[in-house]
C-alpha cells in the first residue's frame, strides 16, 4: 500500500518534468502495486490505509493512460505553454488546424492529462482530466450554451480533504447530464460518490455510494471508466 502511493506520487513529479515515459512506467508501478493488495486479508485498522492509498493511485491513474478516449470532427482539446510552469488548455474547433481561434482557454499550473478528453455524441459538452497536486485530480468539462463555450471545474469535494479525485464516467444521452466518481480522503474518512450531473450548472441530480443502484451508471457509464478507475474496487 505504501509502495502504490510513492509510486503514484512520483507518476505525478515525473509527469510535471515532461518525463512521459517514466510517468508512464511509475504508475503502471503503482497501479500493479495496489492490485497485489488482497483486501480480505486486511487488518481493520489497515483498511484506511488501502483507501487512502487506493485514492492517490485514483489521481495520477492518467499517466499510464496515454491513449486518447475519444475523438470528435466538431472540437478537440490542445495545449500550449504559458507562463513559466504554466500549461494552457485550448477547445479548438476541428476543423481549426492550428488552433487560432480558441472557443474556451484556461491555464494551469497541474498536469493536463490530454488523453482524457472526451467529447459527448451531442457535440456541447467535453470532460478532461487536470492534476494540480500530486494526489489531486479535477474534472474539467467543457460546456456549451448557445454559440458560447464555457470552462467550469469539478473538484474532488467542496470540503478540504487532504486527497482525492473526480473523474469522468460517462455521458447520458441528450447532451444534458454526465455520471461522475468522486473519492476523496479528508478529517471524516473516506467519501466515495457515483453522481448524476448537470452540464449547466454541475449541479448534482442524484447520488449514491453504489452505482448499481443509479439507473443512469447502470445503463451508461463508460466502458472504458469501467475498466480502469479504482473507484469499484
Amino acid at each position: 500500500m505504501q509502495r502504490a502511493g510513492t509510486w503514484s506520487a512520483i507518476a505525478f513529479q515525473r509527469a510535471r518534468r515532461g518525463e512521459a515515459q517514466a510517468a508512464d512506467a511509475a504508475a503502471t508501478r503503482a497501479i500493479a502495486e495496489l492490485a497485489e493488495v488482497n483486501r480480505g486479508e486486511l487488518a481493520d485498522d489497515d483498511v484506511a490505509t488501502w483507501h487512502d492509498a487506493a485514492v492517490r493511485v485514483g489521481a495520477s491513474r492518467w499517466a499510464a493512460l496515454r491513449a486518447p478516449q475519444g475523438t470528435s470532427r466538431a472540437v478537440r482539446v490542445v495545449t500550449a505553454p504559458g507562463e513559466p510552469g504554466q500549461t494552457c488548455v485550448f477547445l479548438v474547433a476541428g476543423n481549426d488546424r492550428d488552433g487560432d481561434v480558441p472557443l474556451a482557454k484556461r491555464c494551469t499550473w497541474g498536469v493536463v492529462w490530454t488523453a482524457s478528453a472526451v467529447v459527448n455524441r451531442e457535440g456541447n459538452a467535453v470532460a478532461l482530466a487536470v492534476q494540480p497536486l500530486e494526489a489531486w485530480r479535477e474534472l474539467w468539462l467543457f460546456t456549451k450554451q448557445g454559440r458560447d463555450w464555457s470552462i467550469q471545474v469539478l473538484p474532488p469535494s467542496t470540503a478540504a480533504p487532504v486527497v482525492g479525485y473526480a473523474e469522468f464516467a460517462g455521458w447520458v444521452p441528450g447532451g444534458k447530464q454526465v455520471l461522475v466518481a468522486r473519492e476523496s480522503r479528508g478529517a471524516k474518512g473516506l467519501k466515495r460518490n457515483f453522481e448524476v450531473v448537470r452540464l449547466d450548472t454541475l449541479g448534482t441530480e442524484r447520488q449514491a455510494g453504489d452505482p448499481a443502484v443509479l439507473g443512469a451508471f447502470v445503463r451508461w457509464q463508460d466502458p472504458g471508466w469501467k475498466r480502469e478507475t479504482v473507484s469499484l474496487r
